[in-house]
Protein backbone atom coordinates (compact mmCIF):
# COMPACT_ATOMS: atom_id res chain seq x y z
CA UNK A 1 0.00 0.00 0.00
CA UNK A 2 2.61 2.37 0.68
CA UNK A 3 4.39 1.54 -2.31
CA UNK A 4 1.41 2.89 -4.11
CA UNK A 5 1.03 6.25 -2.42
CA UNK A 6 4.70 6.70 -3.15
CA UNK A 7 4.57 5.76 -6.76
CA UNK A 8 1.62 8.18 -6.79
CA UNK A 9 2.92 10.97 -5.58
CA UNK A 10 6.09 10.53 -7.34
CA UNK A 11 4.01 10.30 -10.70
CA UNK A 12 1.87 13.59 -9.55
CA UNK A 13 5.47 15.49 -9.40
CA UNK A 14 6.80 14.02 -12.33
CA UNK A 15 3.70 15.14 -14.15
CA UNK A 16 3.80 18.82 -12.22
CA UNK A 17 7.46 19.20 -13.52
CA UNK A 18 6.32 17.88 -16.94
CA UNK A 19 3.85 20.45 -17.27
CA UNK A 20 4.83 23.20 -15.88
CA UNK A 21 8.44 23.04 -17.52
CA UNK A 22 6.52 22.74 -20.94
CA UNK A 23 4.42 26.10 -19.65
CA UNK A 24 7.54 27.66 -19.18
CA UNK A 25 8.96 27.01 -22.90
CA UNK A 26 5.52 27.67 -24.29
CA UNK A 27 5.58 31.06 -22.78
CA UNK A 28 9.62 31.61 -23.31
CA UNK A 29 9.02 31.15 -27.07
CA UNK A 30 5.77 33.73 -27.09
CA UNK A 31 8.11 35.90 -26.12
CA UNK A 32 11.15 35.55 -28.72
CA UNK A 33 8.15 35.04 -31.33
CA UNK A 34 6.90 38.59 -30.22
CA UNK A 35 10.82 39.99 -30.05
CA UNK A 36 11.00 38.49 -33.56
CA UNK A 37 7.56 40.36 -34.64
CA UNK A 38 9.25 43.66 -32.80
CA UNK A 39 12.85 43.45 -35.29
CA UNK A 40 10.95 42.45 -38.14
CA UNK A 41 8.89 45.80 -37.90
CA UNK A 42 12.40 47.97 -37.57
CA UNK A 43 13.93 46.06 -40.39
CA UNK A 44 11.01 47.16 -41.97
CA UNK A 45 11.21 50.67 -41.04
CA UNK A 46 15.22 50.83 -41.47
CA UNK A 47 14.20 49.19 -45.24
CA UNK A 48 12.24 52.27 -46.11
CA UNK A 49 14.51 55.19 -45.10
CA UNK A 50 17.10 54.63 -47.93
CA UNK A 51 13.84 54.90 -50.55
CA UNK A 52 12.92 58.13 -47.93
CA UNK A 53 15.96 59.75 -47.77
CA UNK A 54 16.87 59.39 -51.36
CA UNK A 55 13.65 61.21 -52.38
CA UNK A 56 14.12 63.86 -50.18
CA UNK A 57 17.56 64.43 -51.96
CA UNK A 58 16.27 64.95 -55.11
CA UNK A 59 14.25 68.13 -53.57
CA UNK A 60 16.77 69.55 -50.59
CA UNK A 61 19.88 68.71 -51.69
CA UNK A 62 21.15 71.48 -49.38
CA UNK A 63 19.64 69.76 -46.31
CA UNK A 64 22.50 67.31 -45.91
CA UNK A 65 23.25 67.81 -42.44
CA UNK A 66 19.77 66.07 -41.70
CA UNK A 67 19.70 63.24 -44.23
CA UNK A 68 23.15 62.41 -43.04
CA UNK A 69 21.96 62.04 -39.55
CA UNK A 70 18.69 59.75 -40.91
CA UNK A 71 21.83 57.74 -42.59
CA UNK A 72 23.83 57.50 -39.36
CA UNK A 73 21.05 57.11 -37.18
CA UNK A 74 19.22 53.67 -39.25
CA UNK A 75 23.36 52.60 -39.78
CA UNK A 76 23.66 52.70 -35.79
CA UNK A 77 19.96 51.05 -35.66
CA UNK A 78 21.19 48.32 -37.44
CA UNK A 79 24.41 47.46 -35.98
CA UNK A 80 22.44 46.75 -32.71
CA UNK A 81 21.09 43.63 -32.50
CA UNK A 82 19.42 41.74 -29.61
CA UNK A 83 18.13 38.21 -29.82
CA UNK A 84 15.48 37.02 -27.45
CA UNK A 85 18.48 34.70 -25.50
CA UNK A 86 19.88 38.25 -25.02
CA UNK A 87 16.87 40.40 -23.49
CA UNK A 88 18.14 41.62 -20.67
CA UNK A 89 17.00 45.04 -19.44
CA UNK A 90 20.67 47.24 -20.16
CA UNK A 91 20.14 45.12 -23.83
CA UNK A 92 17.00 46.43 -24.02
CA UNK A 93 17.74 49.94 -23.41
CA UNK A 94 20.24 49.89 -25.87
CA UNK A 95 18.36 48.95 -28.28
CA UNK A 96 15.94 50.78 -27.56
CA UNK A 97 17.87 53.82 -27.82
CA UNK A 98 19.46 53.52 -31.20
CA UNK A 99 15.61 53.12 -32.51
CA UNK A 100 14.85 56.45 -30.84
CA UNK A 101 17.66 57.92 -32.59
CA UNK A 102 16.30 56.59 -36.03
CA UNK A 103 11.95 58.54 -35.34
CA UNK A 104 13.84 61.18 -34.12
CA UNK A 105 16.09 61.59 -37.04
CA UNK A 106 12.94 60.85 -38.96
CA UNK A 107 10.94 63.32 -37.25
CA UNK A 108 13.61 65.92 -38.80
CA UNK A 109 13.49 64.81 -42.02
CA UNK A 110 10.18 65.41 -42.39
CA UNK A 111 10.06 68.32 -40.56
CA UNK A 112 12.07 69.20 -43.87
CA UNK A 113 8.95 68.52 -45.98
CA UNK A 114 7.13 71.47 -45.08
CA UNK A 115 10.01 73.51 -46.53
CA UNK A 116 9.65 71.90 -50.29
CA UNK A 117 5.72 72.46 -51.75
CA UNK A 118 6.93 70.36 -54.58
CA UNK A 119 8.12 67.50 -51.97
CA UNK A 120 5.07 67.75 -50.44
CA UNK A 121 3.12 66.90 -52.80
CA UNK A 122 5.40 64.52 -54.98
CA UNK A 123 3.25 60.82 -54.93
CA UNK A 124 6.68 59.01 -54.03
CA UNK A 125 7.20 61.34 -51.32
CA UNK A 126 3.73 60.76 -49.29
CA UNK A 127 3.74 57.05 -50.38
CA UNK A 128 7.26 56.61 -48.07
CA UNK A 129 5.44 58.95 -45.40
CA UNK A 130 2.35 56.77 -45.29
CA UNK A 131 4.73 53.56 -44.92
CA UNK A 132 6.86 55.03 -42.07
CA UNK A 133 3.38 56.44 -40.32
CA UNK A 134 2.10 52.72 -41.04
CA UNK A 135 5.24 51.14 -39.89
CA UNK A 136 5.75 53.18 -36.63
CA UNK A 137 1.99 52.21 -35.85
CA UNK A 138 3.28 48.02 -37.07
CA UNK A 139 6.22 49.01 -34.18
CA UNK A 140 3.83 50.32 -31.43
CA UNK A 141 1.59 47.30 -32.01
CA UNK A 142 4.83 44.64 -31.91
CA UNK A 143 6.28 46.14 -28.70
CA UNK A 144 2.88 46.37 -27.20
CA UNK A 145 1.97 42.63 -27.80
CA UNK A 146 6.20 41.69 -26.99
CA UNK A 147 5.29 42.98 -23.45
CA UNK A 148 2.17 41.39 -23.06
CA UNK A 149 3.84 38.19 -24.06
CA UNK A 150 6.97 39.14 -21.49
CA UNK A 151 4.25 40.31 -18.81
CA UNK A 152 2.93 36.35 -18.74
CA UNK A 153 5.74 34.50 -19.11
CA UNK A 154 7.18 36.68 -15.90
CA UNK A 155 4.47 36.50 -13.92
CA UNK A 156 4.35 32.62 -14.45
CA UNK A 157 7.81 32.46 -13.84
CA UNK A 158 7.43 34.31 -10.68
CA UNK A 159 3.95 32.51 -9.23
CA UNK A 160 4.25 29.81 -7.26
CA UNK A 161 4.59 26.42 -6.92
CA UNK A 162 5.67 27.50 -11.14
CA UNK A 163 8.89 29.90 -9.62
CA UNK A 164 10.58 26.54 -8.27
CA UNK A 165 11.05 25.09 -12.18
CA UNK A 166 12.19 28.10 -13.26
CA UNK A 167 14.49 28.40 -10.82
CA UNK A 168 15.88 24.84 -11.23
CA UNK A 169 16.02 25.47 -15.04
CA UNK A 170 17.30 29.03 -15.33
CA UNK A 171 14.51 30.63 -16.64
CA UNK A 172 14.65 34.25 -15.65
CA UNK A 173 11.92 37.28 -16.30
CA UNK A 174 12.09 39.52 -19.55
CA UNK A 175 12.33 43.14 -19.49
CA UNK A 176 9.67 45.48 -21.18
CA UNK A 177 9.74 47.90 -23.44
CA UNK A 178 8.99 50.94 -21.82
CA UNK A 179 8.44 54.72 -22.99
CA UNK A 180 11.43 56.62 -24.33
CA UNK A 181 12.53 59.63 -21.79
CA UNK A 182 10.42 62.83 -22.34
CA UNK A 183 7.97 60.83 -23.95
CA UNK A 184 5.29 62.34 -21.45
CA UNK A 185 5.87 65.94 -22.63
CA UNK A 186 3.29 67.11 -25.68
CA UNK A 187 5.08 68.06 -28.84
CA UNK A 188 5.13 72.02 -29.53
CA UNK A 189 3.09 72.63 -32.84
CA UNK A 190 4.11 75.48 -34.37
CA UNK A 191 2.74 77.76 -37.23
Amino acid sequence: MKKWILLGVVALLAIFFYSTYNGLVNKDEAVSKAWSDVETQYQRRSDLIPNLVNTVKGYAAHERETLESVVEARSAATSVTLSADELTPEGLARFQQAQDAVRSALGRLIAISENYPDLKANQNFLELQAQLEGTENRIAVARREFNTAAEQYNVTVRRFPANIVAGLFGFVRKPYFEAAAGSGQAPAVQF
